[in-house]
């Protein structure tokens, strides 16, 4: 096999760290094709498994910022990127910079350049080709929540998620071999400005015309530049494809088929254009050292990249990637509450919900780190940390004035001092349910709780932080977005929703 350490040995870039995000929520295929199938019968074995879904207060930015901060965990307080790429085809804003705010909610610094990339479902890859192909340390993060028509094919076939990475040229998992893409106007699914929904041709259209054609030519094309055989690849990461047309364009391209990567589609869904930075971080949890990795992003012809693992690979075992994800969720069989979360159907939520969401900008602006970083204070005089951050001391032993420098809560753990679960108040998942919270190391805040199920606070539960959707204003198109306590993590198996409970509780 080639060496592919030529001149740029001495700086041989490639991924340091990656994170991913699944939401916990995963909706069971057959709740989707029970209910519709009165209109729309699904093909045999089409409603096995689950689709990821995220929760009503949740969308490509908030998976995406949870993503970037994973992937910052694996540096373990390092790196200092200096560039985010935000790679998605539903991004919230279309003129305010989405990868701007997800730098400040995941606490980069102000100087750190972002840029977001868009237009196609292998603008992921771009992304991460892009950073490649730069200078300095840099985050690149994907993420999609792709809207479905009710009792579409993709309604069972898609799913949300967000992958994130890191790339710079010390402490690799990965080094950068080269990189191939071209570029084809061919049309098997597109998205209009204002559309809700993809409009998809037919499959036999998308695969004949578009799959078998575009993606062998630009395999041969990336083989030739690496000078490599097919054969050479241990680890081939298609984007998006079924294991059927996995398999197929691997004996195609001359790829053995045990190169292939698990297939994760069954267990989230296809993720648009996190799809391949998703399987790549399971690839890369599996992979030996000196071992080569063809990542393929495909949509409008075909961008693939070239890695090589180093033998540092074993490092990728304890990240946050798709296995840990993909193995923790609750399953929630209800899909009108998924069409509700979706705005798929009009629900009344009562004159509470008769408010005027305008966010006062200039307010916003001057409490940003608060309220998008996350960031409390910490008196210099007796260490007592506190959020938010104020001018005067919250310790009544000292009550400092002018002493309080910053203080990251946003990785911080907690517990439940005292909450509430308040059947009346307007919550797009009812209840709504909020309360106290202690931090680990002191302070104590008033925060809204989220992926909890009724019944499921109790005083002392473990929280973590993450950052959600606020509120949006429907007459401004504007959506606001803070941090919220959630349940951590965890690898203890699958939970299903319990049946909610009626009335009003009040727990302290």
């Amino acid at each position: 096999m080639a060496d592919f350490r030529q001149e740029q040995e001495l700086k041989q870039r490639g991924i340091t760290s990656f994170g991913a995000y699944v939401p916990r929520r995963r909706l069971p295929r057959e709740a989707i094709a029970s209910a519709v199938r009165w209109a729309t019968p699904s093909k045999p074995g089409a409603a096995k498994g689950h689709r990821a879904i995220c929760s009503h207060d949740e969308d490509s930015i908030t998976m995406a910022v949870a993503a970037t901060r994973h992937a910052l965990d694996g540096l373990g307080g390092s790196g200092d990127p200096g560039s985010l790429f935000f790679a998605s085809t539903t991004m919230p804003f279309a003129d305010r910079q989405n990868a701007g705010l997800i730098a400040a909610a995941a606490g980069l610094n102000d100087a750190a350049a972002s840029a977001d990339i868009g237009g196609s479902l292998k603008a992921g890859v771009t992304a991460l080709r892009l950073a490649l192909e730069g200078a300095g340390d840099s985050l690149v993060v994907a993420a999609d929540k792709r809207r479905t028509k009710p009792g579409s094919p993709q309604e069972l076939k898609y799913g949300d998620a967000a992958a994130a990475f890191s790339v710079g040229e010390t402490g690799l998992l990965a080094e950068f071999v080269c990189a191939h893409a071209i570029s084809v106007d061919f049309t098997d699914h597109y998205r209009s400005s204002g559309a809700s929904f993809d409009y998809v041709l037919e499959e036999r259209w998308a695969r004949d015309e578009g799959l078998s054609r575009i993606i062998p030519q630009a395999v041969t094309g990336l083989l030739e530049k690496a000078g490599i055989e097919a054969t050479d690849i241990a680890h081939f990461v298609p984007a998006g494809l079924n294991p059927r047309d996995a398999s197929s364009m691997a004996a195609a391209c001359g790829i053995a088929a045990q190169a292939i990567p698990e297939e994760i589609i069954s267990k989230a869904g296809d993720t648009g254009c996190a799809q391949p930075l998703l399987s790549l971080t399971l690839t890369l949890q599996n992979a030996g050292p000196g071992e080569l990795v063809l990542l393929l992003g495909y949509g409008q012809g075909a961008e693939l990249i070239l890695f090589r693992t180093t033998d540092r690979i074993g490092n990728a075992a304890p990240l946050v990637g798709a296995p840990a994800m993909l193995a923790d969720f609750v399953e929630d069989d209800n899909y009108l509450r998924f069409l509700s979360f979706n705005g798929l159907v009009e629900m009344d939520w009562g004159m509470r919900a008769e408010r005027d969401n305008r966010t006062a900008q200039s307010a916003f602006f001057r409490h940003r780190d608060t309220v998008t970083g996350f960031v409390g204070g910490r008196c210099t005089e007796c260490d007592t940390p506190q959020f938010p951050r104020t001018r005067v001391c919250v310790n009544p032993s000292c009550r400092s004035t002018g002493t309080q420098v910053k203080e990251p809560f946003a990785d911080k753990s907690a517990s439940v001092k005292s909450f509430t679960e308040d059947w009346l108040a307007l919550s797009f998942s009812p209840p709504l349910i909020y309360g106290n919270i202690r931090f680990d190391g002191g302070g104590v805040t008033m925060l809204e709780f989220s992926d909890f199920a009724p019944g499921e606070v109790a005083v002392g539960s473990p929280l973590a932080m993450q950052f959600r959707i606020k509120d949006i204003d429907p007459q401004r198109g504007f959506r606001r977005y803070c941090w919220k306590a959630v349940p951590p993590r965890n690898l203890d198996g699958p939970r299903t929703v319990p049946p909610a409970k009626q009335g009003t509780t009040h727990h302290g």
